[in-house]
């Protein structure tokens, strides 16, 4: 089997690439990384050199390109025979709230982007970015009480594509800091002692990049 090669952007900034490298950790796949440096005069020729979007993250499987997020999900489950949950029913669930995040939370997005090692941020609430907040605790809640309660600590018990695509989100709540249920605290709190979880952080500590706009909140 030819090499995995994912190709992503800044560990502290990248919401985009950390969920396909943390569901490929928690697979177990072995894979070679290589970080491009978001917003430079360089960014796009380096991209151009793996991505066919222009866009990182992008998933290299020999002669094979695979871009966008869910996608290369997708791609890496279809190739261990895991990443979703085995229930047809929890499946199903999983693939509409992975979608969901896919495609929205614009709010959310906007005005708490990804800044992994930052804490105590605050930004002003708005209903928008409140209404986000809300919808993302009603999901954790719903998947938990309906399928993370046998198995272990994530969404669906085991370990799945859908925690992996609300990672980012675990982050953000843990940056800026807005008041969560208990489910949603416990969920938060699990995610952030997750070996690969970890892994993710110290590398992003390591990084001396900044990227315009990212770096809000501070008093």
């Amino acid at each position: 089997m030819s090499e995995l090669h994912l190709i992503i952007g800044n560990k502290n900034f990248s919401s985009w690439s950390l969920r396909p490298w943390i569901l490929m950790t928690h697979l177990g796949l072995a894979f070679e990384e290589t970080i491009v440096q978001l917003h430079t005069p360089e960014f796009k020729d380096e991209v151009g050199r793996f991505s066919p979007s222009g866009r990182l993250p992008v998933l290299r499987h020999g002669e094979l390109a695979i871009w966008d997020s869910l996608a290369i999900c997708e791609y890496v489950a279809e190739l261990s025979g895991r990443g979703w949950p085995a229930g047809r029913e929890a499946r199903a669930v999983a693939r509409s709230v992975c979608a969901e995040m896919h495609s929205g939370f614009a709010n959310l997005r906007a005005q708490w982007p990804m800044n992994a090692t930052a804490r105590n941020r605050h930004t002003p609430m708005t209903l928008g970015l409140q209404a986000d907040i809300d919808r993302v605790e009603e999901i954790w809640a719903d998947c938990r009480s309906r399928f993370g309660r046998t198995g272990g600590p994530w969404l669906f018990g085991e370990y799945s594509i859908a925690d992996a695509m609300y990672a980012p989100v675990v982050l953000r709540f843990n940056t800026y800091g807005a008041p969560l249920t208990e489910v949603a605290r416990w969920y938060i709190a699990s995610a952030l002692e997750d070996s690969a979880m970890q892994k993710w952080l110290l590398a992003a500590k390591d990084e001396t990049w900044t990227v315009p706009g990212y770096d809000v909140g501070l008093k």
